[in-house]
């Protein structure tokens, strides 16, 4: 099956250019020019990624990143967001957002099915593990859930596989750098503060159960993820 990947991109131009691309390289593009478009071709099929531009008309790219990281439908679905804004800050600002990559325009589109296709494979991975269970948190690899007790954990696409990289490997510190190889696979595209976000992200999720804890910062060396808090 083509994945289908929904362009949330105001300018015509710029998504005809960006659809045919996205035909060339086997996918299904699916057009949105505004938030409540995107909403509405959103309830009607959930894509496989969604490619959202920052600067949109009425609700900004950024504000709908984070209510379709709140709603369960999208929450899983990964996001690449188009932007003219490039400062550190910005893609920071993206990132916590929960926002999986992005792309500064002017861009080429190989640079952006490269990316694509990038984020897919990290979403979509398989999970070998079965159940895991440290500290009191435990996840369902099959599932693809986290619970703490018996309570789910609602957490993003970026910080689950993150976790699940720590859980099947407890007790060792792992620099910034090992991490993007193991949980993003290497990609270029990544900066090493984007693990920083993610941990924040990550910690933030186990916060409520006081599990934030299980996550530790090795002071010059990484993060290691221990039950022995």
């Amino acid at each position: 099956m083509h994945k289908r990947i929904l362009i949330v991109e105001d300018e015509a131009s710029i998504r005809e250019m960006v659809a045919f691309a996205v035909r060339k390289a086997d996918m299904e593009p699916i057009h949105a020019e505004d938030a409540q478009a995107a909403h509405l071709a959103i309830a009607d099929t959930v894509p496989d990624l969604i490619l959202l531009d920052w600067m949109l008309p009425g609700t900004s790219g950024l504000e709908f990143a984070r209510r379709l990281r709140r709603e369960e439908l999208t929450r899983e679905v990964p996001i690449i967001m188009l932007t003219a804004r490039g400062e550190e800050m910005d893609r920071v600002s993206g990132l916590e957002a929960g926002v999986d990559d992005y792309v500064v325009k002017p861009f080429s589109t190989r640079e952006l099915i490269a990316r694509i296709k990038a984020v897919l494979r990290r979403s979509h991975g398989d999970d070998e593990a079965g159940m895991i269970e440290i500290g009191g948190l435990r996840l369902d690899g099959p599932a693809h859930r986290v619970f703490a007790g018996e309570e789910p954990v609602r957490i993003g696409p970026t910080e689950y596989r993150l976790l699940y990289f720590f859980m099947t490997h407890p007790e060792r510190v792992y620099s910034r750098s090992q991490l993007l190889d193991h949980v993003w696979g290497g990609s270029v595209y990544v900066e090493e503060r984007t693990v920083d976000v993610h941990i924040r992200r990550l910690r933030k999720a186990l916060e409520p159960w006081q599990l934030d804890g299980l996550v530790q910062t090795v002071r010059g060396a990484g993060y290691r993820f221990s039950g022995n808090v």
